[in-house]
């Protein structure tokens, strides 16, 4: 008997502004991660990361469509909880680097897109990213991030990463790092760095996606079910 493939529902504007539909039927559906949509709209973006989702995008018979994903689980770092190994600790004590915070928005994306081989980061959801950045909610405080560490020396990008702030937190996207031996440790220098920036900015906590990854837990995070970081998230992200 082989277990089944969990059904993907099909997800509108009007369903994640529905207060009801949200709460009583999506929220509470541990049957279900992924929805789907069509709507390539920068609202139903902000909308839906409004609502706790994380959107990717992909290909299905031949027609691209954006994922909304409500995770199982969570990674969300509080900032008292930050590690930071005597190894990122020395290349801060150096100074060799620089974080920016959206400076180089079109090289970043391209480092990236360089850097993975992934199937959802794709033209078209580019190019929503790029309508993101110039993009003003009337009522949502919604911002598109790219985060630049840069080489004072060579002035090249060498980890970085997208994400966008919205209320009080932060949720990270996707990101890049330099894979050469003396970059080493600098991805981890730019994670510290950031939430070093973020709590400066009196972010309530970094929302870093998926809790599978070591690095996450290594960087102080801690693991959330769906129904504890909503609880967070509903009152954290309307600020």
């Amino acid at each position: 008997m082989t277990k089944e493939e969990p059904t993907i529902y099909y997800l509108k504007n009007e369903d994640i502004l529905n207060t009801d539909i949200l709460y009583n039927y999506i929220y509470p559906n541990m049957s279900s991660n992924y929805y789907w949509s069509d709507d390539f709209s920068e609202e139903f973006y902000i909308h839906a990361a409004h609502a706790g989702f994380i959107t990717v995008s992909n290909f299905f018979d031949n027609q691209l469509l954006l994922l909304p994903e409500l995770q199982f689980e969570y990674a969300l770092l509080d900032f008292e909880n930050l590690h930071i190994s005597k190894k990122v600790k020395k290349l801060i004590q150096q100074d060799d680097y620089e974080l920016s915070i959206n400076k180089n928005f079109k090289t970043l994306l391209n480092e990236i897109e360089q850097y993975h081989e992934i199937p959802w980061l794709t033209d078209k959801y580019l190019d929503l990213v790029l309508k993101l950045k110039e993009f003003h909610h009337d009522t949502i405080d919604f911002q598109i991030l790219s985060v630049e560490l840069t080489c004072k020396k060579t002035k090249k990008i060498i980890a970085g990463e997208l994400g966008y702030k919205i209320g009080s937190t932060y949720t990270s996207l996707t990101g890049f790092h330099n894979r050469e031996k003396k970059y080493n440790n600098c991805g981890t220098l730019q994670l510290v760095l950031f939430a070093l920036y973020l709590e400066e900015c009196n972010c309530s906590f970094w929302n870093l996606g998926h809790a599978s990854m070591d690095y996450k837990q290594k960087l102080g995070a801690k693991v959330y079910s769906r129904e504890d970081f909503l609880k967070r998230w509903i009152v954290e992200a309307k600020k």
